[in-house]
């Protein structure tokens, strides 16, 4: 540093910093095994988009028969190259192997999908004649790419496709993709509800298309029971065409192929809706209106935004932006969330306003209509309407748990008006679902992949085909998500199950709270193994979004978001209640309050 001299005033620079590009380099001639696997390997961290350098680095016919878009591998830190082994009597080429701990892999339909374990694979190289001479080149290689973390993070970006969700009635047997007793096939009078399933596709080459094409391509295995898309089978872009991309006034032109040509407008339209909402994530697109055109190039039909919206059903948590908590005696309060400044929260009316009976946790419909809360002393569950005047009524359902901590968990709303919540009770463990928040309506729904954990808090999504659980096995509180699966017998009856759970932020040894924050995002407040409590983002896939970093809170035990992330998130902590608004700091709300929820 220096000690002595005049100062001088420099204008700093306001500009971003470009993103970090990596272009592959072609093997040099006569290069040894080593610099081979090197240059491959480097190769695969680039954004070329046919891997054609990567393969100039392979036998021409390892070069044919390798499909890198069948798996990408995410390490920790990258492979790690082992030291060739020696060739045997009468043995020709060089062995080397890669290895490295595995975190998760993007599968075939570029869903993301957690797998810590180790991994090991060889490279096979040989020497091959080439024009000048022999060359050594990979004549043996697994399938799909490797790579480190901090590259996957620098190549790929998430980006959610959009589906319809599958109706009581049609959800039993699992969604047929495009089958024409899905949605569209009648009138759009009735809105329908959009469910996400998030891909991750590479940001720099031609997003906008991968996007389209994935969604065509139909929901991933996972979400596929609960959901159906209105494209009808087989649909995918017309036969070369290479790229998609909107003109000068945002309107994106796709041209299908023949199977789309005899849809009708209802459906046409639904399926623009989808194309519209899919490609909002992706952060080159600007895209403000579809127009979906038929095999021979004639305009099928033309969507907005605005129309698209009017399509779906609203997909924030409901049609205001109050926030919810119980003040110090106990009593359900509110406050607006548009201001971004803290001001006094107002009673509800009604009877969990007025402080009939003292409430430790709270659920407000999505309508704001009615909410639900569990007693003080966590043994009952009660439904009270939003009305003044109202009577609370009689429990909708009681623990009979002798521990407080084995009562009920805090209840959850689902975009459907069905009521969720979880009896901890060690002797008779269940998970609980009430239709249209009604006692006389109970369903208790099998859970399947708890192997002996208990569920902790339960948060279901606003389009009631996803739960988000807290489970409890080992010493240790993880995150996972289920799939929430409706069957309407043909006697009438009801079953409910919640199937294929999946962990949902892998990297945390402990979860104490979470909410939904968007369409298969949450926030979350725990730990990583030896780590302080942090509050994050995490996706329903379990991966992490990148630069989505949120400051730091002492002692959170409660945390609340809205699906629309405009709007602040909220917290019970050390110092009370306290929001985030957007670039703003934590502030405090009131000092003694518990329990904070949006509608939901």
């Amino acid at each position: 540093m220096p000690d002595n001299g005049g100062l001088q005033a420099v204008e700093a620079s306001q500009r971003p910093d470009s993103q970090v590009r990596v272009f592959a380099m072609p093997p040099r001639e006569n290069a040894g095994p080593v610099s081979i696997v090197e240059g491959f390997l480097e190769a695969l961290t680039s954004d070329d988009p046919q891997y054609t350098m990567a393969r100039k680095y392979l036998t021409e016919k390892a070069a044919k028969g390798w499909h890198p878009e069948e798996r990408t591998t995410v390490l920790t830190d990258g492979p790690t190259t082992g030291p060739a082994s020696r060739p045997s009597a009468g043995e020709e080429g060089r062995t080397f192997r890669l290895s490295g701990h595995q975190v998760a892999f993007v599968d075939q339909q570029q869903a993301y999908r957690p797998d810590g374990t180790s991994y090991s694979k060889t490279l096979h190289l040989v020497q091959e004649n080439g024009p000048k001479g022999k060359q050594w080149r990979i004549d043996g290689l697994p399938q799909g790419v490797v790579l480190g973390q901090s590259d996957f993070q620098r190549i790929y970006q998430s980006v959610n496709k959009y589906y319809f969700a599958l109706d009581e009635e049609s959800s039993g047997g699992g969604a047929q993709s495009g089958g024409e007793s899905g949605p569209g096939s009648g009138s759009t009078s009735r809105q329908k509800r959009l469910v996400a399933d998030p891909v991750y596709v590479r940001q720099w080459i031609d997003p906008l298309t991968q996007t389209v094409r994935a969604l065509l391509a139909g929901p991933t295995h996972w979400l596929n029971p609960v959901v159906t898309t209105t494209f009808p089978s087989d649909t995918r872009l017309r036969k070369g065409v290479k790229s998609l991309a909107p003109d000068d006034e945002n309107n994106l032109k796709v041209p299908l192929n023949a199977q789309a040509d005899h849809v009708g407008q209802a459906r046409c339209k639904e399926m623009a809706a989808q194309l519209l909402f899919s490609l909002r994530d992706v952060t080159s697109a600007n895209v403000s209106q579809i127009e979906l055109e038929r095999s021979n190039g004639s305009q099928l039909c033309v969507l907005s935004e605005s129309d698209a919206e009017a399509l779906v059903e609203p997909r924030t948590s409901g049609p205001s932006d109050d926030q919810y908590f119980l003040d110090d005696k106990g009593r359900l309060v509110q406050m607006s969330g548009a201001s971004r400044t803290a001001k006094d929260p107002e009673r509800v009316p009604g009877p969990l306003g007025d402080g009939e009976q003292r409430m430790r946790s709270v659920a407000v419909s999505r309508d704001e209509t009615q909410a639900a809360a569990v007693s003080n002393s966590g043994s009952a569950l009660f439904v009270g309407s939003l009305v003044a005047g109202a009577s609370l009524g009689d429990p909708v359902v009681r623990s009979n748990a002798k521990s407080e901590k084995d009562r009920l968990t805090t209840p959850s709303w689902d975009g459907l008006g069905d009521l969720w919540v979880a009896d901890r009770d060690p002797k008779k463990p269940r998970l609980l679902m009430f239709g249209r928040g009604m006692a006389d309506k109970i369903h208790e729904a099998d859970v399947s992949g708890l192997d002996g954990g208990r569920i902790e808090a339960v948060k279901v999504s606003a389009d009631g085909v996803r739960i988000a659980l807290l489970v409890a096995e080992k010493g240790k509180t993880t995150l996972r998500i289920g799939r929430v699966e409706r069957d309407l017998g043909l006697d009438g009856k009801l079953t409910v199950s919640v199937d294929e759970l999946r962990a949902a932020a892998p990297q945390m040894e402990e979860v104490t709270a979470m909410s939904w924050a968007g369409g298969s995002r949450l926030v979350v407040v725990g730990r990583e193994s030896g780590g302080v409590q942090q509050l994050s983002y995490v996706q329903s896939d379990g991966s992490a979004p990148t630069g989505q970093a949120l400051p730091g809170l002492t002692g959170v035990k409660e945390i609340a978001a809205s699906e629309d992330d405009r709007l602040p998130l909220v917290a019970h902590s050390d110092d009370g209640i306290v929001r985030l608004p957007p670039g703003l700091p934590w502030q405090t709300v009131l000092k003694d309050g518990t329990a904070p929820v949006y509608p939901g």
